[in-house]
């Protein structure tokens, strides 16, 4: 802890401090807990696109395993484009999947299996749905890092700050008290002197 002047306006700047510091903590808890409920609702939103995806791949599992030749599936289908926005959750920056645009080759119906175009319907939801996940995962990413940064400054202001600054308008105001009434005293002691004086000169 600085050690602080014992001074008048050594105590007004603490007490400045003081207020500032306690006006603005309620903000912090504020946005500490809006981006707690966020986090949340990301997480389950992971979650919920993890499940999709699981869903899809049994889905699509169940009929590929039926085929004895393995599919290239790159030939027929590659992403082109992730379309991404930005949102803004508590004054953080965050991406926002919008769209993803895939370049398709149309297969020749002659020298592929009847279900392929089912297929790259099937992969297309797939690779739309890791991308959305990741695109959350990454918000998720971001909203823990501001998290964090604002818990460290609640603790800072709660812990350190407030009582700190507390803690010297104490010490000031007694020293300054001293002071004042050791002037008093001071005051006092020379007046007597200066009053037998005069009583020792009239005699």
């Amino acid at each position: 802890m600085a050690k602080v002047k014992l001074t008048k306006n050594a105590l007004k700047a603490e007490r400045d401090a003081l207020k500032r510091f306690q006006r603005y903590l309620p903000t912090l808890q504020l946005k500490k807990q809006q981006l707690q409920m966020e986090i949340r609702g990301v997480q389950s939103r992971v979650e919920s696109k993890r499940q999709e995806e699981a869903a899809l791949l049994a889905d699509m599992n169940n009929w590929i395993k039926l085929f004895a030749e393995p599919i290239e599936w790159s030939k027929y289908l590659k992403v082109a484009k992730i379309l991404l926005g930005e949102g803004n959750i508590a004054g953080v920056t965050i991406p926002v999947f919008e769209d993803v645009v895939f370049e398709r080759n149309i297969p020749d119906l002659f020298d592929t299996p009847v279900w392929i175009d089912e297929g790259i319907r099937a992969l297309e939801h797939l690779v739309r749905l890791r991308l959305e996940r990741r695109v959350i995962e990454e918000q998720y990413r971001l909203l823990s890092e501001e998290l964090r940064t604002t818990n460290q400054r609640v603790n800072l202001f709660e812990k350190v700050k407030i009582p700190e600054a507390k803690e010297n308008i104490r010490v000031v105001r007694i020293f300054l008290g001293d002071q004042q009434t050791a002037g008093v005293a001071r005051s006092k002691i020379a007046k007597n002197k200066s009053v037998a004086k005069n009583a020792a000169e009239a005699a």
